[in-house]
Order: C-alpha cells, then sequence, then structure tokens
C-alpha cells in the first residue's frame, strides 16, 4: 500500500476510538472519507459533523458507488471487533479489495517517522496523551493517535509540522507488533485478553517480542519489575532508574519530585489526579527527556495536562458532590481509580457503579473484580457489556456479586440505578467500565443535581 495513492478510505467499525482516529487522519489528509458503524454515538455525530459519511445498516448496498471497486486509491481498513459475518466486510472480501486492519495502517504511517510508542494493559492511553501534550505544549510538536479523547485537544488525532509521533500501541490481538518505535514505553503487563492469548504466558511473550522490535539504537522504557530482560526503569516511592519520590496531596492536586540520575525537575503539580497517574507522568517525562525536551517546559505541560475523557474525569466536583467517571475495565485498573479516589477524599462515602466488560474478562477475573469492589463503601453492579462476545453459559454479574463481602451492593439495571441515585444522592460517585456506561454519565450527572 502506497499511502500516497490513497483518495477513497472506507472504515469497518468506523467508531471505534482507533479506526476514528485513522478516519479523522485520512480526511486531514484531503481523501473522501465514508465508514460503517453499528451504533449512533457522540463520536460518530462529531465524525459526520467533519464531513464524514458514516452509515449504520450492515448491508452492502450503503457502501456508496466510488468504493465499489479495487484499485490503488482505495483503501479499506476494518476493526477485528467487526462480526466475521458482517455483509459490508464481506463485500470487500469477496470484491478483490485488500483489507487492513487498524494497527497495520498505523505502522505504515508510522514507519517513516520518530515514533514513540506505548503500550501496555493499563496507562497507555493517558501516558501516550501525556507525551503528545507535553511535545505540543514546549513546542516540540508532534502528531498523535490516542487511544482516547484528549480533554485539551477534544480529538483523539493530532497533526504535527515535524517527523515525530506518538502513538498508543495495542496488545489486543496482538496489534502492536506492526510497530517498529524509536521510544517504546510498557506500562503494565498483567493478564487480559485471554479470549486471545489463552494463558497469561503468551501474553508476556507477546509484548518481548514488542520490545525486541524498537529500532536500532532506540530505548525501552518500562515500569519497573516487569518480566523483561532490558529497558530503563520507572516506579513510584521505590528504587528505579526514573523515580517518582516525595508524592503529596495539596489543596486537592497531586505533586511529586522527579529524579533519573541525570535530571532532576522538582515540585511537579499534575493537572489530572490519580496515583497511577503519577507513575504514567514519570514514563512520559522520560520519554519527553529522551527527545531533549527542557525540563522545566516538561512541568510546565503536565500542571496543564487535563487528561483522556473518561479517564478519572470529574463530572461534577463540589464540596457537597464529587462524581468522576473512568473508562477503568480489569480489576489492576479499578484498584488505581477507587485507591485515587478514597485517597483524595479519605472522609466521604465512596459509591462505585461498576459495569463489567465482556463475558470472558468477567470469567476468567471474577475473584479480582470482587476483592477490589468490595474497597468501596457502596456497590451496584450493571448487566455485562458483551462487545463482540457471544454470551457464555452461567457468567454474569452475579459471578462478581456473590464472592463480594460487603454487604451494602446490589445489582440492577440501568434506569433503576439512575434512580438509586437520584434518591440517594450518594456524596462521592465513580462509575467505571468499558461498555457503554458513558452513555449513563449525563443521566447520573442530572440525577446527582435534580435536572
Amino acid at each position: 500500500m502506497e499511502l500516497n495513492n490513497i483518495k477513497r478510505v472506507y472504515l469497518v467499525g468506523i467508531g471505534g476510538i482507533g479506526m476514528s482516529g485513522l478516519a479523522r487522519y485520512f480526511h486531514h489528509l484531503g481523501c473522501v472519507v465514508c465508514g460503517y458503524d453499528k451504533t449512533h454515538t457522540p463520536l460518530t455525530e462529531a465524525l459526520h459533523n467533519e464531513g464524514i459519511c458514516i452509515v449504520y445498516e450492515d448491508v452492502a448496498d450503503s457502501i456508496p458507488m466510488s468504493f465499489q471497486t479495487s484499485d490503488e486509491a482505495t483503501l479499506v481498513i476494518y476493526t477485528p471487533a467487526i462480526p466475521k459475518d458482517s455483509s459490508i466486510l464481506n463485500y470487500f472480501r469477496n470484491n478483490g479489495f485488500d483489507l487492513y486492519k487498524r494497527s497495520q495502517v498505523l505502522g505504515i504511517i508510522s514507519k517513516s517517522m520518530f515514533t514513540i510508542a506505548v503500550a501496555g494493559t493499563h496507562g497507555k492511553t493517558t501516558t501516550s496523551g501525556m507525551i503528545a501534550h507535553i511535545l505540543k505544549d514546549s513546542g516540540n510538536d508532534c502528531s498523535a493517535f490516542l487511544g482516547g479523547i484528549s480533554s485539551n485537544y477534544q480529538t483523539n488525532v493530532l497533526y504535527g509540522s515535524n517527523n515525530v509521533v506518538v502513538v498508543e500501541a495495542d496488545e489486543y490481538d496482538r496489534s502492536f507488533l506492526t510497530l517498529y518505535p524509536d521510544i517504546a514505553i510498557i506500562t503494565s503487563m498483567d493478564a487480559d485478553h485471554l479470549d486471545i492469548y489463552g494463558d497469561h504466558s503468551k501474553l508476556e511473550e507477546s509484548f518481548r517480542l514488542f520490545a525486541s522490535q524498537i529500532k536500532q539504537g532506540g530505548t525501552l522504557i518500562c515500569h519497573k519489575g516487569l518480566p523483561l530482560d532490558k529497558g530503563f526503569t520507572y516506579a513510584m516511592n521505590e528504587q528505579a532508574q526514573a523515580m517518582a519520590t516525595n508524592v503529596r496531596i495539596e489543596d486537592g492536586s497531586f505533586f511529586f519530585d522527579f529524579t533519573d540520575g541525570k535530571v532532576s525537575i522538582p515540585n511537579i503539580r499534575m493537572g489530572i489526579a490519580g496515583l497511577h497517574n503519577i507513575e504514567n507522568a514519570t514514563a512520559a517525562i522520560e520519554a519527553a527527556l529522551h527527545v531533549e525536551v527542557d525540563p522545566n517546559a516538561i512541568r510546565e505541560a503536565l500542571g496543564s495536562f487535563k487528561g483522556i475523557k473518561r479517564r478519572f474525569e470529574y463530572i461534577i466536583k463540589t464540596p457537597q458532590t464529587v462524581f468522576i467517571d473512568d473508562y477503568a475495565h480489569h480489576p489492576e485498573e479499578l484498584r488505581a481509580a477507587i485507591s485515587s479516589v478514597k485517597r483524595l477524599y479519605p472522609d466521604k462515602k465512596l459509591t462505585v457503579i461498576f459495569q463489567p466488560h465482556l463475558f470472558t474478562r468477567t470469567r476468567d477475573f471474577a475473584d479480582g473484580f470482587a476483592e477490589v469492589l468490595d474497597m468501596a463503601d457502596e456497590t451496584i453492579l450493571l448487566d455485562i457489556y458483551p462487545a463482540r462476545e457471544l454470551p457464555i453459559e452461567g457468567v454474569n454479574s452475579e459471578m462478581i456479586l456473590s464472592r463480594m463481602k460487603m454487604l451494602n451492593k446490589q445489582k440492577c439495571g440501568k434506569q433503576q440505578c439512575i434512580d438509586i441515585v437520584r434518591i440517594e444522592k450518594p456524596e462521592l460517585l465513580l462509575t467505571v467500565g468499558a461498555g457503554d456506561i458513558d452513555a449513563m454519565v449525563q443521566p447520573l450527572k442530572n440525577a446527582l443535581e435534580n435536572v
């Protein structure tokens, strides 16, 4: 595929966060961009308003005439989340089109660029967003493909004037093995996506392969304690090559000091909350130092970084009520979110609303979810969001509920959940999950504010 030849791009599953970034990128280049997705979302509406054509019915007749003939000017991109029996997907397969996964296209785009790739079972979206913001804010510039909507830039793709690109490297379906970065960061390697990998050792092997693909003379930055045989290590409040120390909360903001043995940056104020985000910032700082960003500019950029939508995002923040929304969908992500909320608001009663994501993940980590959710004062569980999966007999939200030790727990539907919040008016509310729980954020906000 020659990018310079591409004039038309069709994306099957255009509403995904990664796919929508590619849609915006090619639209920015002047290509005609169209796509299919099964549901209307704020993101697909935003794409439509930007001039990108989207259909929501999976029928081959909806494909525009200009996309019905295979040629070198037409690029078809698909996501593995699309069912194999998709009519649109199979039209392209059966009519001579070369189909590319999002990760393959990202690999081709970044191949000729200085690439900073951030991988990890969690932490990669915020870390890549931090690095992109540091480079933009400091005047060093970059392009970026992010796995979430940056609150600073209100988009998931950034366009730079230089040859530097920041990408989120996704381990799902081994997608990140299409990347050959100059700087790679690995934030975590916890067991996840076992429906794809089978067991944790295969996942770890995939991360080691990713680390081996760093370009000659490149740099691997990795969280201390990961099962890797190389890399520049970072950690918070423990010995590593790059360290966050003196972590503290002042006036509701997190502060810390950074050192890597060569550079020290004291008194860094985080623009976002969360202990886990201090670790993410430590990795981001080290990456920025490797491309010679001024330490003072790094400090300033971290203070103005507003985070990523649905990553520890404040929905309400008043003395009476705090409502935070987070994308956490793995036990360790939930642990990080809940721990940070409790550290920030130790005197408030914490209510957590959690929507499990995937039947396989619920089956594999039911004990872990139960243990972490017991850290809350009250927990409300929603039904599992199936995403790409079919139901598994005996696997449901009750698997988690039955393993929890707390008394103040229940499982209910979405409307009942909103009604409970309207009546109880919890003083500290945390919603977590990677499914469609984000559609409840505004109704829950209204319920808390009596709108």
